[in-house]
């Protein structure tokens, strides 16, 4: 017998083998079950995708609810055509789900004419809604089991089987309400997330050389797009610090503009909209630093709030003197100011990377130029609400000295909450990137990011914030989201005991 039909016989033998073994499997207990198991989630999710929908009046409208089964446990409210409003309200793999579909006009009518159907209205909305929910969870069970039923029959052909697969369906579902309601997180509905698209948004645009021609044009529709996304937001969030006040003081913080004219635009519906009583401009103005440039810090004087700057490693000192030269303009580089009711202090960056005659301090130079002027801060002992600097590279030796550090710097939005009280809040591109973010050839655009911060006007600390993007060049997509500062008068430059720490404490004390 030759070697290759020695080699053949011995995979025929392997193959028969394993094709015995799965035989075995098949006909065992376990096998079944799994089988069963898997039909019923199958035929469940199919059941309330198809049926896990119920039509019900809240109010003057007519909503549509729905239950979906989603790794990430939200609850999302469609306004169409204007956008989506999500919450993480619950934990639970489940997405409940609800669209206006109608307002009835003459509801609507009657509430605008009669304060008096206003109220009873309000107070019939929390009954319209329990009602509500209670026919989606009735229908999503029934959707669920009769789907994971009629999926069991057609692939078992045997009705205990198929009850078996819809107990299952109906057991997870179950399993999975119970959890979403124990998880249920009502201040979730503080911090929503508004994604939408607005029709009338600028077309992608192509090259750099077309841009220039159609920018006029670009800038308003981008300003149009922040308006919009803006004013629903508005109307549709319920923070109490957004209230306009005494009490509160909003400041816009933005970042890395790079000399592109669409930021203003941007900044300035950011203004109106939001009643904005300051700008924070943690540096990169312009590009190249150079005295062609200089023109462009004249926007800042259009602006009616005051403007804080600090340098950024493409700004240079001429850059640094056309800011100065704005009359609402405060440039801070080693200074502690009062600002509108903050008490800030910031620094420009050592570097002027444009010019590569110029002998640059590398990462550590910098990191030991933050260390000299966090010591200087923490000697003059200044109570500094806000630290202002371009990079995290340089501000780093801040933490514990103030609550709150504003840089920029890295083109993205980040931000992380130290052991020492220290809020680091990396602020993204307010211009996406430059210019060069408008030529599609050098890859994803950079999306516009800025930031509204509410301060208490009392004790100086961030209270909350909305974080506002826009999907870059040409895109269509905006979004804001609300961030509530989980702990605003936490102690700043004492790390936080952990309960293991507590517990040594509290084992040593007599």
């Amino acid at each position: 017998m030759s070697w290759e039909a020695i080699r053949g016989y011995d995979l025929r033998g392997a193959l028969q083998r394993l094709r015995g073994t799965f035989d075995r499997l098949r006909r065992g207990r376990a096998w079944r079950w799994g089988c069963v198991v898997l039909a019923g989630l199958a035929g469940g999710w199919l059941g309330l995708a198809l049926g896990g929908q119920v039509l019900t009046p809240i109010g003057p409208a007519d909503v549509t609810l729905g239950l979906s089964p989603q790794w990430h446990g939200e609850t999302v409210v469609n306004v169409a055509p204007l956008g989506q409003l999500a919450f993480d309200t619950h934990s639970a793999p489940l997405k409940l789900e609800a669209t206006i579909s109608d307002i009835r006009l003459s509801a609507a009518e009657e509430a605008f004419a009669d304060p008096d159907a206003i109220n009873r209205m309000a107070a019939g909305i929390g009954s319209d809604l329990r009602d509500g929910v209670i026919d989606l969870v009735v229908r999503a069970l029934l959707a669920a089991s009769l789907g994971a039923a009629v999926v069991g029959l057609l692939l078992f052909r045997n009705v205990w089987r198929a009850l078996a697969s819809a107990g299952v369906s109906l057991g997870v579902l179950v399993a999975s309400g119970a959890v979403a309601a124990n998880t249920f997180n009502p201040s979730a509905i503080a911090e929503p997330r508004y994604t939408g698209l607005i029709a009338g948004a600028p077309q992608v645009v192509g090259s750099v050389e077309e841009v220039v021609g159609r920018f006029s044009q670009y800038q308003e529709q981008l300003a149009g797009l922040v308006g919009n996304v803006a004013t629903l937001y508005e109307a549709t969030s319920s923070l109490p610090v957004y209230e306009e006040d005494e009490s509160v003081i909003r400041v816009l913080h933005v970042s890395d503009i790079q000399l592109n004219p669409a930021s203003w635009s941007i900044i300035r519906t950011l203004l109106e909209q939001y009643g904005v009583d300051m700008v924070v401009d943690s540096g990169d103005l312009t590009d190249r630093g150079s005295a062609a440039e200089d023109v462009f810090a004249d926007e800042i004087g259009g602006l009616d709030v005051p403007y804080v700057w600090v340098r950024g490693q493409h700004d240079s000192m001429g850059t640094q003197r056309a800011v100065e030269a704005q009359e609402n303009a405060v440039v801070l580089d080693g200074d502690v100011r009062e600002v509108g009711g903050l008490t800030f202090y910031g620094s420009g960056d050592p570097r002027f990377t444009p010019d590569a005659t110029r002998l640059n301090p590398d990462a550590a130079g910098v990191a030991a130029q933050g260390e000299e002027e966090a010591a200087e801060v923490i000697d003059s002992k200044e109570d500094v609400d806000v630290v202002l600097m371009h990079t995290r590279t340089q501000a780093e030796a801040f933490d514990g000295v103030a609550p709150l550090v504003l840089t920029g710097g890295e083109h993205i939005r980040s931000t992380y909450l130290t052991d020492l009280g220290t809020r680091f809040l990396v602020q993204g591109s307010t211009g996406g990137a430059g210019l060069s973010g408008l030529d599609h050839g050098s890859g994803r655009p950079t999306p516009y990011q800025a930031s509204v911060l509410y301060f208490d006007a009392e004790t100086g600390r961030l209270q909350a914030r909305d974080d506002i993007d826009l999907g870059g060049v040409g895109l269509t997509s905006a979004q804001v989201e609300r961030q509530i500062e989980p702990e605003p008068q936490r102690p700043v430059g004492e790390p936080e005991e952990s309960p293991e720490d507590e517990a040594t404490e509290a084992e040593r004390t007599p």
